[in-house]
């Protein structure tokens, strides 16, 4: 199984595209036709990975951060898949190793850095004013004074906004992180600043992509949820189209070659 990945020497500026709005519709339209390559064998491998996800969650202690410190090599799996139908070849049970085969350290990496992410969130959550409003509801024999609670209140609702925002720096920050580490060659740290930069640079295609995706996400749950069969590959399939637009193939001059 030999997928094509991209070089990019780490002294090479690398930046991401700035794309019309427009093309947030063009990677839900790429990422189904992915997925109609194979749709049963997408299907298959979404259920091995959800499957053996919640299995390894319900270790105590371990389980979560073990998920969370694997994710990207997961990813990677199904990204790999996207670049094997994109070559004209085979989606494979194969493709979910990928991760393992090459930069896992870096991936892992990553997996390490949102998930102390997270942990520090949670943190600065607490304590802006969370922990206040936990304090209070454990604390159901004593009263609390209105004025108390009602500080509180507010205390979580500014905790909340603060951790909605660098939930989402985090997650922006990941989107591409394992596809740059994993195609491109880049380090992780550099990786999650080039990711956060693809956002930020097209905001106005993410925004009809995340538009779009949430209409079909209403539409897939109204049949028994069935329509997530299909709409839940498309996550990871339009992911690596978005990935390919706003970073594509380094092109390589003639004079290189020769």
């Amino acid at each position: 199984m030999d997928l094509k990945t991209d070089k990019q020497g780490l002294g090479e500026k690398m930046e991401p595209l700035r794309l019309e709005a427009a093309q947030g519709m063009q990677w839900i339209k790429k990422g189904y036709a992915l997925f109609m390559k194979a749709p049963l064998l997408w299907i298959v491998l979404l259920a091995i990975c959800f499957v053996t996800a919640a299995g390894v969650t319900a270790v105590p202690v371990i389980g979560e951060p073990l998920v969370s410190l694997l994710m990207p090599v997961v990813v990677i799996g199904l990204m790999a898949g996207c670049r094997s139908l994109e070559l004209g070849d085979d989606l494979e049970l194969m493709h979910l190793f990928c991760g393992f085969q090459r930069h896992t350290s870096h991936l892992i990496t990553l997996g390490g850095i949102a998930l102390v992410g997270q942990y520090l969130i949670f943190g600065v959550m607490m304590m802006v004013g969370g922990a206040a409003l936990v304090g209070i509801l454990m604390n159901s024999q004593a009263a609390v004074p209105p004025d108390v609670i009602q500080q509180a209140v507010a205390g979580a609702g500014a905790s909340v906004m603060i951790g909605v925002a660098l939930f989402g720096l985090l997650l922006m920050s990941m989107q591409f992180a394992p596809m740059l580490v994993f195609f491109r060659d880049v380090p992780p740290y550099e990786a999650m600043k080039l990711s956060l930069r693809a956002f930020t640079h097209n905001v106005g295609a993410m925004f009809v992509y995340g538009m779009a995706f949430l209409l079909l996400a209403i539409l897939a749950s109204m049949p028994m949820m069935l329509g997530w069969l299909i709409l839940m590959p498309m996550v990871f399939t339009s992911l690596y189209a978005s990935f390919c637009d706003i970073f594509p193939e380094p092109v390589i001059p003639a004079s290189a070659v020769e």
